[in-house]
C-alpha cells in the first residue's frame, strides 16, 4: 500500500549515448547519487526531457530502476500526455510497482480547454488505472503547458477523488498561487509542491510537503538540507544560498545547464548530450557556467 510523501524530489535529468538513445546504466547511477542525498525520485518530468520520449522508452526507464532496487517508495514518475491511453500505461507501470505515486500533466496540446474536460481527462485516468494504489499529483506549469489547473478544478477532483488525488507541483513561479492552494487544500491533506526550492523555505512554513526542483539534479543536498532543518536559526540564510545557485544555474538553458554541471563534476562528457530540439550549451557558456558555480564555491560531490 502506498503512502503520501514529504521531502525533496528530483525530475531526474536523463542521460543519453552518442546515439540519442537512453543510457540506462547512468540514470540508474544518478539516481542512486539522488537517494543517497535523501532526494525522491520523479524520473520523466520536464527537466527529464520526457515528452521527446517514446512511450517504450519511458516504460523501459520505469523498469531500469526496479529492477536497479532504487525505492519505488521514493518514486514519482511522471506518467501526464496528451493521450489518455499512454497516461493510462505509464501510470498503471508506475502504480502497480508501488512507487509512491505520479507526478501528471493535463493533456497540452489543445490550448483554452475547459475545467469540464481537464477534470473528464483526470477521471478517465483514475478510473483506467483501476488502483486503489494509485496516488495522483497534478502538475501545473501553465507557462509551458498553456494548460493551467484551477483551484476549481481542484476542489472538484478531490471531492470525486479524495483517495486518489494526492497533491500537486505548483511550477507557476506565482507564489501567491502556490499559497492559495496551501491554505485551500493542505488542511484536507493535499499535499502542495512548489516546483522549484525557491519556494521551498516559505512552502514549509504554510504546510507546504517539500519541493519538487529541477537543480534537485544538481544540488540535492543543499535542497534537502533546507527541508530537514526549515524550523533553525540560519533557515533563512541556508535558503538564500539555494537562492544563489538556482539563480546561477537560471542564467543559461536550465536543462543543458544542469547536464554540463553534471559533466563537469563526474569527468564525463557523455552527460552533455540533449535531445533535439534542444541543443547542448556551447564551450563559452559552459566554461562561464562552472566558473561561477566555483567562484560560488559549488561543487557536486559523491558523482560516479
Amino acid at each position: 500500500m502506498t503512502t503520501r510523501v514529504r521531502g525533496v524530489f528530483s525530475p531526474v535529468v536523463t542521460p543519453f549515448n552518442a546515439d540519442l538513445s537512453v543510457n540506462f546504466e547512468k540514470l540508474v547511477q544518478q539516481c542512486r547519487w539522488l537517494q543517497d542525498n535523501h532526494v525522491g525520485i520523479a524520473i520523466l518530468g520536464t527537466n527529464s526531457e520526457a515528452n521527446s520520449l517514446s512511450l517504450t522508452e519511458r516504460l523501459d526507464m520505469i523498469d531500469a530502476l526496479f529492477e536497479a532496487g532504487i525505492n519505488p517508495q521514493k518514486m514519482m514518475p511522471g506518467t501526464g500526455a496528451c493521450d489518455l491511453p499512454t497516461a493510462i500505461a505509464l501510470t498503471k507501470k508506475a502504480t502497480e510497482g508501488n512507487c509512491v505515486g505520479v507526478l501528471t500533466l493535463p493533456p497540452f496540446y489543445y490550448k483554452n480547454v475547459s475545467d469540464d474536460g481537464l477534470f473528464d481527462y483526470y477521471a478517465r485516468l483514475i478510473e483506467g488505472v483501476a488502483n486503489d494504489n494509485l496516488r495522483v499529483y497534478l502538475y501545473h506549469i501553465p507557462q509551458v503547458s498553456n494548460t493551467p489547473i484551477s483551484l476549481a478544478l481542484i476542489e472538484r477532483l478531490l471531492k470525486a477523488y479524495p483517495q486518489q488525488v494526492a497533491g500537486i507541483k505548483d511550477s507557476s513561479g506565482d507564489w501567491d498561487n502556490t499559497l492559495a492552494m496551501l491554505n485551500q487544500f493542505s488542511a484536507d491533506g493535499f499535499d502542495v509542491f512548489p516546483g522549484s526550492e525557491t519556494f521551498l523555505l516559505e512552502g514549509l512554513r504554510h504546510g507546504g510537503a517539500g519541493c519538487i526542483s529541477a537543480t534537485a539534479n544538481v544540488n540535492p543536498a543543499g535542497i534537502h538540507e533546507v527541508f530537514a532543518t526549515y524550523t533553525a536559526d540560519n533557515a533563512d540564510a541556508m535558503q538564500a544560498r539555494l537562492n544563489e545557485i538556482r539563480g546561477i544555474f537560471q542564467n543559461f538553458p536550465m536543462i543543458p545547464a544542469m547536464k554540463a554541471a553534471i559533466a563537469h563534476w563526474s569527468n564525463d562528457a557523455a552527460w552533455k548530450v540533449v535531445r533535439p530540439p534542444l541543443v547542448s550549451l556551447s564551450e563559452d557558456d559552459q566554461a562561464t557556467l562552472i566558473q561561477q558555480l566555483k567562484a560560488a564555491n559549488f561543487e557536486m560531490k559523491g558523482l560516479q
